[in-house]
């Protein structure tokens, strides 16, 4: 699907998600003044937030479509995660807003009984919201858009506190209690929890957010290949809107003549392209297949330091030979390890120490 094309569904998915929590947002709010329900009214702000955020999205896809330029040249794509964040600005607020109405009507203890006319448009509101959040839900998928997820997440509990609010209005018709301001507490509370997470997760997208791990290993298992003796130090960069760049290193015979090895990742960088999206650069680590002692020296080593850390990759082996024996390596390890770089670094080079008479250069990387 081109950027255009992309765009231009967005645009019409955004725009009738708009025009319905418009729709809603007079009904609500008219009907929550009339009847004096704050808990109707909170639920209207919220879909009048519905209507700004939709707006946000839809101007997102416009600039997302936008190609790369000199001030920009990784394209436009990051702009539905700053949407995504404006977005849940939005619902921050009206949840704070709502979160003060209902606790002065839980403190004056102001009773407001539900008419029929109120439980008939929170209906029609959840019947709607649900086919949005269906849409939403699909179109985020076949577009890849962050802005459509969020809104489909937003919909989905814009169900959940319209339900809260019609049982406020059950209890309401049977107790003296002020069930409306305790059901206004509870949505506010669920859009503040909302708003919350939608913050948090496109503040990761922003901050650079780890690959997706499929795409991790489709890529590392691509890049194996008949010429390529082992790959590491793979990296991916997502820019939004399925744009990904990514580095590697390929492990490939250091006799193998510069035309051949190149043209061989040259391929690879291609396929990267045009099977996965990856705009690829790999980087040729040459391994001398010939050095039986400094193969010898790498199995050794790996066989001492198993089980040290869970995870541990030791790449990049070289044995400089000079007045000392410099048996040079990179050691990667999960993030996840709560062990220190240089307590790492420490344990693998009293290992190196055991396998022979070497002078153990260990740089420690932590990797996905």
């Amino acid at each position: 699907m081109t950027d255009r094309k992309r765009a231009r569904k967005g645009v019409l998915i955004s725009a009738a998600g708009i025009a319905a929590n418009i729709c809603l947002a007079a009904a609500k709010l008219a009907v929550g003044i009339v009847t004096g329900l704050v808990s109707v009214v909170a639920d209207g702000l919220n879909n009048l937030g519905d209507c700004g955020s939709g707006t946000i999205s839809l101007i997102s896809f416009k600039v997302s479509e936008k190609p790369a330029d000199e001030e920009h040249p990784y394209g436009h794509g990051r702009a539905e995660s700053v949407a995504t964040m404006m977005i849940s600005f939005f619902i921050l607020l009206l949840g704070a807003e709502t979160l003060r109405e209902s606790l002065e009507k839980v403190i004056s203890a102001e009773v407001a009984v539900c008419t029929n006319i109120v439980f008939i448009t929170l209906g029609v509101s959840i019947a709607l919201k649900l086919a949005l959040a269906l849409i939403y839900g699909i179109s985020s998928k076949r577009l890849h858009s962050e802005a459509l997820k969020a809104a489909c997440i937003d919909s989905a509990s814009d169900c959940l506190s319209t339900l809260a609010v019609i049982a406020g209005g059950i209890i309401g018709l049977y107790t003296d209690a002020p069930a409306d301001g305790w059901t206004g507490l509870a949505v506010g509370i669920f859009i503040l929890l909302q708003g919350g997470k939608l913050a948090f997760d496109a503040s990761s997208e922003l901050l650079g957010r780890a690959p997706d791990r499929e795409l991790l290993s489709k890529l590392g298992k691509l890049i194996l290949r008949d010429g390529v003796l082992g790959v590491h130090d793979v990296k991916i960069y997502g820019y939004g809107n399925g744009v990904y760049f990514a580095t590697a290193h390929a492990e490939m015979d250091a006799e193998m003549d510069a035309i051949t090895s190149h043209s061989i990742l040259d391929e690879i960088e291609h396929e990267a392209q045009t099977t996965l999206g990856v705009a690829l650069t790999l980087h040729l680590d040459p391994v001398d297949l010939k050095d039986g002692e400094g193969i010898a020296a790498q199995h050794r080593v790996a066989e001492l330091t198993e089980g040290l850390v869970e995870g541990l990759d030791l790449h990049d082996f070289r044995l400089v030979r000079g007045k000392n024996k410099k048996l040079i390596f990179e050691a990667g390890v999960p993030f996840s390890c709560p062990l220190k770089d240089e307590e790492i670094k420490a344990e693998i080079e009293k290992k190196v120490r055991e396998a022979g008479d070497y002078v153990p250069v260990v740089t420690v990387e932590r990797e996905l």
